[in-house]
């Protein structure tokens, strides 16, 4: 939107709750005013609109960019909305866990540098996912992701992370998510199939599908994922023996996030090889159903539980506003 005098607009979608919300609109306000802006446009998020609604607002209003502050749920929800309106999108980190800023290689610490990119940045496509979800009842439900969704044991965790806990420690909250959810992890059955090809059967704890891959602390859960490469990851988590989670943790942390950054420690992986406890595969899209419901998240928000889940990548559909010169890797 353009004023009387022909300045644009931006709005700020901003969850009070996760962000310091006075601090970015008052950064946002003088930062529009030295690149003749019009006044911003706020909308708050609420319990009942976790940020689709605000963002249409937004969009209503002729805005010509948008920045979201809040947490993944809040970054996912205005995301949605935002795919395929060729319309800016600038990522305030403000969250728990940052988790697409951290994979558009985003400085954390800084909100000036993201905000300032909407007036003086540049613009970059990425990819968006879509998860199709079928509830036990028949009930299907569309929704996006960007980072990743999930089907299993890595649901059930985040439905165990204490809210209290994770608002006072952060993303480190789920590690007690996880304590509480392992002891009673069973497999379940599901049939998966990638790119309608092969169908496969088979006994997971946990089946994921990435937009992106990295977590906090480094972690590289899925480390081929790009945000640009148009394709959807799926990594299959089988935990066998004893033992089986400490080779899901060697291949995620050690494999993962440690020796594939060096050509030694590629190579070493070549020679030993990466294990069983998770299969990796690459498509468009996928499609997977259990015998029983089974806990869903997305972006690490509960869904509830779905009897199907079938998810795709939308590739560019999202134009995100990034600074000058800033480099979005690869993977």
């Amino acid at each position: 939107m353009t004023d009387e005098a022909g300045r644009p607009r931006a709005a700020l979608v901003v969850n009070p709750v996760k962000a310091d919300a006075p601090k970015l609109v008052e950064l946002l306000r003088t930062l529009s005013a030295e690149a003749g802006w019009d006044a911003p446009l706020i909308v708050e998020t609420s319990v009942q609109d976790p940020g689709q609604e605000a963002t249409r607002i937004a969009l209503a209003d002729g805005v010509a960019a948008v920045l979201v502050a809040g947490g993944d749920g809040t970054v996912r929800a205005v995301s949605e909305t935002m795919a395929g309106t060729g319309i800016p999108l600038a990522i305030v980190p403000s969250g728990t866990g940052n988790l697409l800023a951290r994979n558009l290689g985003l400085a954390l610490d800084t909100p000036s540098t993201v905000i300032d990119a909407v007036f003086h940045g540049d613009r970059h496509p990425v990819d968006i996912g879509w998860a199709e979800l079928t509830r036990a009842d028949g009930n299907v439900q569309r929704h996006g992701f960007v980072v990743l969704a999930g089907i299993g044991l890595d649901a059930h965790m985040i439905a165990n992370t204490r809210p209290g806990l994770k608002k006072s420690v952060g993303w480190v909250a789920y590690v007690d998510g996880a304590a509480r959810s392992l002891p009673g992890a069973k497999p379940f059955r599901i049939m998966y199939a990638v790119d309608d090809l092969k169908l496969h059967s088979v006994k997971v704890h946990s089946m994921l599908f990435a937009n992106c891959g990295a977590l906090p602390a480094g972690i590289a859960l899925i480390p081929d994922a790009s945000i640009t490469d148009g394709t959807l990851d799926v990594a299959v988590i089988q935990a066998r023996g004893p033992f089986g989670w400490l080779a899901v943790w060697r291949t995620v942390w050690w494999q993962n996030s440690v020796l594939r950054r060096s050509k030694a420690g590629r190579r070493m992986i070549e020679l030993t090889g990466s294990g069983g406890s998770i299969r990796y595969l690459q498509g468009s899209d996928a499609d997977a159903a259990t015998t029983e419901p089974a806990p869903v998240e997305l972006d690490g928000d509960e869904f509830g539980e779905a009897v199907r889940i079938h998810c795709r990548i939308d590739p560019g559909a999202l134009l995100v506003a990034v600074p000058a010169g800033h480099v979005i890797s690869p993977a």
